[in-house]
């Protein structure tokens, strides 16, 4: 594979003379290898030397071939996007991959990955199929507890990351990418905003790369989230407190964000003398209690009866009135 600079040299002219004069661009010339729309032009040495020598031009290999050769091949971005099925700007996720790291080759300024490493690549990555690099099966291929550790590292390396990028790569739904990434993006503009106080969480997601349309609903989100955090140290003091009155066998709370835009807190109250099954607080009404251990939260706010019961205190009430409340 050799570039223009390559070409000029050959014929031992430089390359600003070698493009004046439109060598490559005679009739009878080989045409460029490079995949249609690359910016950099390549040929094929073979096709060259027989072009300049008078010969006939051995015709290209095309895939099949000779798989022995066929897999050293050099493929660009575009060409290695179309193994795997997947559009060319998704393939600045996919290179990340160790495999793909390891063995990438610049030539004439432009990376290239040998055929037969995209092959494996696609052959093994985690809940794929070898020949369409569609997900095996219509549910998600990956565990829930592993989600966002797997989709991190890809927003990591692309603050522009799409939903269909991490569909094709993790093998999961669009919603269930949608809200991995909404998640992600939500807990790091609210970070940043916690960090420098003096920007708005607009601001944060455009410090941290995030494009206005894929970062709205994280933006969103993540007032939310800050919210949230606001309210831990009170929630965490409430949660201690149940603890030594000896309703809870741990003092935790487990904090949702139904929707996305609301903070609702649950204390499941396990211990052997505990007043109901279970606590739940809404950052609109306060505390109430709950009727089910296996599902404090609802989807919207319960009337009285059937074990709710709204407690009296306004939104926050001091733990000890919390506690006296439920005593009572």
């Amino acid at each position: 594979m050799r570039t223009l600079a390559d070409l000029a040299a050959q014929q031992g002219v430089e390359l600003q003379t070698f493009l004046n004069q439109a060598v490559h661009k005679r009739a009878g010339y080989p045409a460029p290898i490079s995949s249609p729309g690359a910016r950099a032009l390549f040929f094929d040495g073979e096709q060259v030397d027989a072009y300049l020598t008078g010969r006939p031009a051995p015709p290209l290999r095309s895939e099949g071939d000779d798989q022995e050769h066929e897999d050293d091949d050099l493929l660009d971005r575009r060409e290695a996007a179309a193994v795997l099925g997947v559009v060319p700007d998704s393939w600045r996720v996919y290179k990340r991959a160790p495999l793909l790291t390891e063995h990438m080759t610049v030539v004439g300024g432009v990376e290239h990955w040998p055929r037969g490493i995209v092959h494996r690549y696609r052959d093994t990555r985690p809940g794929r199929t070898a020949a369409t690099g569609r997900p095996t099966g219509s549910g998600d291929q990956v565990p829930r507890d592993e989600l966002l550790p797997r989709t991190a590292p890809l927003l990591d390396a692309d603050p522009a990351v799409t939903a269909t990028a991490v569909v094709e790569q993790l093998g999961v739904t669009r919603s269930t990418a949608q809200g991995a990434l909404t998640r992600l993006r939500a807990d790091r503009i609210a970070d940043l905003v916690q960090e420098r106080p003096e920007l708005s969480p607009d601001d944060a997601a455009a410090a941290l790369g995030y494009p206005p349309a894929l970062a709205r609903r994280a933006t969103a989100r993540a007032v939310t989230v800050l919210r949230a955090r606001a309210a831990a140290p009170y929630l965490d003091d409430v949660a201690a407190a149940v603890h030594r009155a000896g309703w809870t066998t741990e003092a935790a709370t487990d904090v949702q964000l139904p929707g996305g835009d609301r903070v609702v807190a649950a204390l499941v109250l396990d211990g052997d003398q505990a007043p109901v099954p279970a606590l739940v607080w809404d950052e609109r009404y306060g505390w109430r209690t709950a009727a089910s251990r296996r599902h404090p939260i609802t989807r919207d706010a319960p009337s009285e009866g059937g074990g709710v019961r709204y407690l009296a205190g306004g939104v926050t009430p001091p733990p000890a009135a919390l506690i006296a409340a439920l005593s009572a």
